[in-house]
Protein backbone atom coordinates (compact mmCIF):
# COMPACT_ATOMS: atom_id res chain seq x y z
CA UNK A 1 0.00 0.00 0.00
CA UNK A 2 1.59 3.26 -0.82
CA UNK A 3 0.84 5.85 1.42
CA UNK A 4 0.47 9.58 0.70
CA UNK A 5 2.88 12.72 0.75
CA UNK A 6 1.88 13.78 4.51
CA UNK A 7 1.52 10.52 5.64
CA UNK A 8 4.88 9.22 4.60
CA UNK A 9 6.14 12.50 6.29
CA UNK A 10 3.95 11.61 9.72
CA UNK A 11 5.29 8.13 9.94
CA UNK A 12 8.70 9.06 8.62
CA UNK A 13 9.21 11.50 11.51
CA UNK A 14 7.53 9.39 14.27
CA UNK A 15 9.32 6.45 13.58
CA UNK A 16 12.71 8.55 13.55
CA UNK A 17 12.41 10.14 16.33
CA UNK A 18 11.83 7.10 18.21
CA UNK A 19 14.89 6.14 16.62
CA UNK A 20 16.78 9.16 18.03
CA UNK A 21 15.20 8.55 21.98
CA UNK A 22 16.99 4.95 21.99
CA UNK A 23 20.24 7.13 22.70
CA UNK A 24 18.33 8.18 26.36
CA UNK A 25 18.78 4.58 26.72
CA UNK A 26 21.99 5.06 28.56
CA UNK A 27 19.84 6.45 31.96
CA UNK A 28 18.53 2.60 32.17
CA UNK A 29 21.87 0.90 31.86
CA UNK A 30 23.14 2.90 34.91
CA UNK A 31 21.10 1.25 37.08
CA UNK A 32 21.64 -1.96 35.43
CA UNK A 33 24.08 -4.98 37.15
CA UNK A 34 27.77 -5.46 34.87
CA UNK A 35 26.21 -9.07 34.82
CA UNK A 36 22.91 -8.70 34.06
CA UNK A 37 23.05 -5.80 31.48
CA UNK A 38 25.78 -7.83 29.38
CA UNK A 39 23.12 -10.68 29.39
CA UNK A 40 20.66 -8.78 28.23
CA UNK A 41 22.77 -6.98 25.87
CA UNK A 42 23.89 -10.30 24.13
CA UNK A 43 19.73 -11.51 23.61
CA UNK A 44 19.10 -7.77 21.77
CA UNK A 45 22.39 -8.50 19.56
CA UNK A 46 21.05 -11.98 18.87
CA UNK A 47 17.42 -10.45 18.37
CA UNK A 48 18.95 -7.43 16.05
CA UNK A 49 20.98 -9.71 13.84
CA UNK A 50 18.05 -11.80 13.01
CA UNK A 51 15.46 -8.48 12.14
CA UNK A 52 18.31 -7.39 9.94
CA UNK A 53 19.04 -9.91 7.92
CA UNK A 54 14.84 -10.62 7.93
CA UNK A 55 14.51 -6.65 6.97
CA UNK A 56 16.92 -7.25 4.18
CA UNK A 57 15.78 -10.82 2.82
CA UNK A 58 11.93 -10.38 3.78
CA UNK A 59 11.36 -6.79 2.67
CA UNK A 60 13.60 -4.58 1.21
CA UNK A 61 15.25 -6.79 -1.05
CA UNK A 62 11.59 -8.13 -2.92
CA UNK A 63 10.74 -4.31 -3.06
CA UNK A 64 14.20 -3.63 -4.89
CA UNK A 65 13.94 -6.40 -7.84
CA UNK A 66 10.09 -5.79 -8.15
CA UNK A 67 9.78 -3.51 -10.89
CA UNK A 68 13.14 -4.45 -13.02
CA UNK A 69 14.28 -7.62 -11.57
CA UNK A 70 17.44 -8.71 -10.33
CA UNK A 71 19.54 -6.68 -12.04
CA UNK A 72 23.88 -6.31 -11.96
CA UNK A 73 22.69 -3.18 -10.41
CA UNK A 74 20.92 -4.53 -7.57
CA UNK A 75 23.73 -6.65 -6.94
CA UNK A 76 26.36 -4.02 -7.24
CA UNK A 77 24.40 -0.70 -4.62
CA UNK A 78 24.26 -4.09 -2.10
CA UNK A 79 28.08 -4.68 -2.65
CA UNK A 80 28.35 -0.77 -2.42
CA UNK A 81 26.25 -0.77 0.70
CA UNK A 82 28.69 -3.25 2.60
CA UNK A 83 31.40 -1.41 1.60
CA UNK A 84 30.01 2.22 2.60
CA UNK A 85 29.48 0.97 6.21
CA UNK A 86 32.63 -0.72 6.10
CA UNK A 87 34.51 2.57 5.46
CA UNK A 88 31.98 4.04 8.09
CA UNK A 89 33.36 1.77 10.38
CA UNK A 90 36.92 2.57 9.92
CA UNK A 91 36.49 5.89 9.63
CA UNK A 92 36.13 5.84 13.67
CA UNK A 93 38.46 3.73 14.64
CA UNK A 94 41.15 5.37 12.34
CA UNK A 95 42.61 7.80 15.07
CA UNK A 96 43.03 6.81 18.11
CA UNK A 97 44.58 8.30 21.29
CA UNK A 98 47.19 7.41 24.09
CA UNK A 99 46.82 9.50 26.48
CA UNK A 100 45.59 8.77 30.08
CA UNK A 101 41.83 9.99 31.06
CA UNK A 102 41.47 13.25 33.31
CA UNK A 103 39.05 15.51 33.76
CA UNK A 104 40.87 18.10 31.74
CA UNK A 105 41.45 15.56 28.67
CA UNK A 106 38.76 13.71 26.69
CA UNK A 107 39.83 10.77 24.48
CA UNK A 108 39.89 11.55 21.04
CA UNK A 109 37.91 7.92 20.05
CA UNK A 110 35.05 9.27 21.72
CA UNK A 111 34.70 12.15 19.54
CA UNK A 112 35.17 10.19 16.67
CA UNK A 113 32.86 7.62 18.04
CA UNK A 114 30.24 10.64 18.33
CA UNK A 115 30.94 11.83 14.70
CA UNK A 116 30.72 8.23 13.11
CA UNK A 117 27.71 8.04 15.62
CA UNK A 118 25.83 10.93 13.66
CA UNK A 119 26.97 9.72 10.83
CA UNK A 120 25.47 6.41 11.02
CA UNK A 121 22.55 7.89 12.58
CA UNK A 122 22.19 10.34 9.32
CA UNK A 123 22.28 7.26 7.00
CA UNK A 124 19.79 5.32 9.05
CA UNK A 125 17.45 8.42 8.63
CA UNK A 126 18.03 8.15 5.20
CA UNK A 127 17.28 4.43 5.18
CA UNK A 128 14.02 5.14 6.83
CA UNK A 129 12.33 8.00 4.90
CA UNK A 130 13.16 5.71 1.65
CA UNK A 131 11.72 3.08 3.10
CA UNK A 132 8.14 4.73 3.46
CA UNK A 133 8.71 5.95 0.41
CA UNK A 134 7.81 2.30 -0.83
CA UNK A 135 4.94 1.41 1.37
CA UNK A 136 4.50 1.47 5.04
CA UNK A 137 5.30 -2.34 5.63
CA UNK A 138 8.65 -1.90 4.40
CA UNK A 139 8.89 1.68 6.64
CA UNK A 140 7.38 -0.09 9.73
CA UNK A 141 9.71 -3.37 9.43
CA UNK A 142 12.41 -1.55 8.33
CA UNK A 143 11.94 1.32 11.85
CA UNK A 144 11.70 -2.16 14.03
CA UNK A 145 14.70 -3.38 12.75
CA UNK A 146 17.19 -0.07 12.92
CA UNK A 147 15.55 0.17 16.34
CA UNK A 148 16.45 -3.05 17.43
CA UNK A 149 19.88 -2.84 16.26
CA UNK A 150 19.96 0.81 17.67
CA UNK A 151 19.53 -0.36 21.16
CA UNK A 152 22.63 -2.14 21.28
CA UNK A 153 24.33 0.16 19.60
CA UNK A 154 23.62 2.77 22.04
CA UNK A 155 24.30 1.13 25.14
CA UNK A 156 27.85 0.56 23.34
CA UNK A 157 28.48 4.17 22.17
CA UNK A 158 27.07 5.08 25.41
CA UNK A 159 30.35 2.91 27.30
CA UNK A 160 32.54 4.27 24.64
CA UNK A 161 31.87 7.60 25.82
CA UNK A 162 32.45 7.40 29.62
CA UNK A 163 35.58 5.04 28.76
CA UNK A 164 36.64 8.48 26.59
CA UNK A 165 36.19 10.89 29.70
CA UNK A 166 32.66 11.58 29.66
CA UNK A 167 30.41 12.87 32.11
CA UNK A 168 27.34 10.87 32.34
CA UNK A 169 24.72 14.06 32.05
CA UNK A 170 27.88 14.94 28.96
CA UNK A 171 27.26 11.52 27.45
CA UNK A 172 23.70 11.15 27.42
CA UNK A 173 23.71 14.59 25.95
CA UNK A 174 26.22 14.18 23.26
CA UNK A 175 24.43 10.72 22.00
CA UNK A 176 21.44 12.54 22.27
CA UNK A 177 22.59 15.08 20.07
CA UNK A 178 24.19 12.92 17.68
CA UNK A 179 21.22 10.29 17.35
CA UNK A 180 19.23 13.71 16.31
CA UNK A 181 21.10 13.52 12.57
CA UNK A 182 18.96 10.71 11.91
CA UNK A 183 15.94 13.34 11.42
CA UNK A 184 17.88 15.17 9.27
CA UNK A 185 18.44 12.13 7.30
CA UNK A 186 14.84 11.25 6.55
CA UNK A 187 13.98 14.93 5.92
CA UNK A 188 16.93 15.04 3.03
CA UNK A 189 15.42 11.22 2.08
CA UNK A 190 12.09 12.43 1.63
CA UNK A 191 13.31 15.93 -0.54
CA UNK A 192 15.18 13.70 -2.83
CA UNK A 193 12.80 10.72 -3.35
CA UNK A 194 10.03 13.44 -4.14
CA UNK A 195 12.41 15.34 -6.67
CA UNK A 196 14.47 12.45 -7.57
CA UNK A 197 13.31 9.55 -9.84
CA UNK A 198 14.22 6.39 -8.75
CA UNK A 199 15.83 7.66 -5.61
CA UNK A 200 14.07 4.95 -2.88
CA UNK A 201 15.04 2.33 -5.83
CA UNK A 202 18.80 2.89 -4.77
CA UNK A 203 19.14 3.50 -1.89
CA UNK A 204 16.77 0.09 -0.81
CA UNK A 205 20.03 -1.93 -2.20
CA UNK A 206 22.71 -0.15 -0.62
CA UNK A 207 20.32 -0.59 2.47
CA UNK A 208 20.13 -4.61 1.80
CA UNK A 209 24.41 -4.19 1.58
CA UNK A 210 24.31 -2.36 4.92
CA UNK A 211 21.98 -4.60 7.55
CA UNK A 212 23.66 -7.92 5.82
CA UNK A 213 27.23 -5.86 6.80
CA UNK A 214 25.96 -4.61 10.32
CA UNK A 215 24.69 -8.61 10.88
CA UNK A 216 27.12 -10.31 9.66
CA UNK A 217 30.19 -8.37 10.30
CA UNK A 218 29.12 -6.67 13.58
CA UNK A 219 26.42 -8.40 15.68
CA UNK A 220 27.16 -12.58 14.44
CA UNK A 221 31.26 -12.08 15.16
CA UNK A 222 29.68 -10.87 18.81
CA UNK A 223 27.31 -13.41 19.18
CA UNK A 224 30.77 -16.09 18.69
CA UNK A 225 32.46 -15.09 21.76
CA UNK A 226 30.23 -16.88 23.83
CA UNK A 227 30.40 -20.60 23.34
CA UNK A 228 28.33 -21.53 26.27
CA UNK A 229 25.58 -24.41 25.00
CA UNK A 230 22.79 -23.11 26.44
CA UNK A 231 23.63 -19.40 25.44
CA UNK A 232 24.16 -20.37 22.18
CA UNK A 233 20.60 -21.78 22.00
CA UNK A 234 19.36 -18.43 23.14
CA UNK A 235 21.44 -16.59 20.29
CA UNK A 236 20.31 -19.31 17.78
CA UNK A 237 16.79 -18.33 19.22
CA UNK A 238 16.76 -14.65 19.40
CA UNK A 239 17.81 -14.71 15.69
CA UNK A 240 14.89 -16.50 14.69
CA UNK A 241 12.69 -14.61 17.02
CA UNK A 242 13.89 -11.29 14.90
CA UNK A 243 13.71 -13.05 11.82
CA UNK A 244 9.91 -14.27 12.65
CA UNK A 245 9.06 -10.58 13.59
CA UNK A 246 10.16 -9.01 10.17
CA UNK A 247 7.57 -12.10 8.64
CA UNK A 248 4.96 -10.91 10.69
CA UNK A 249 5.09 -7.50 9.82
CA UNK A 250 5.47 -8.79 5.85
CA UNK A 251 1.52 -9.06 6.66
CA UNK A 252 0.65 -5.90 8.11
CA UNK A 253 -1.70 -4.39 5.74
Amino acid sequence: MIIANGEVLIYSLISVILVSLISLIGIGILFLNKKILKKVVLILVSFSAGALIGDSFIHLLPEAVEEKGFTIYISLFIILGILIFFIIEKFVHWIHCHVPVSRNHTHTFAFMNLIGDGLHNLIDGLVIGASYLVNIQVGIATTVAVILHEIPQEISDFGVLLQGGFTKTRALFYNLLAAITAILGTLISLFLGKNFTGYKMFLIPLTVGGFIYIAASDLIPELHKEIKISKSIMQILGIILGILVMVSLRFIE
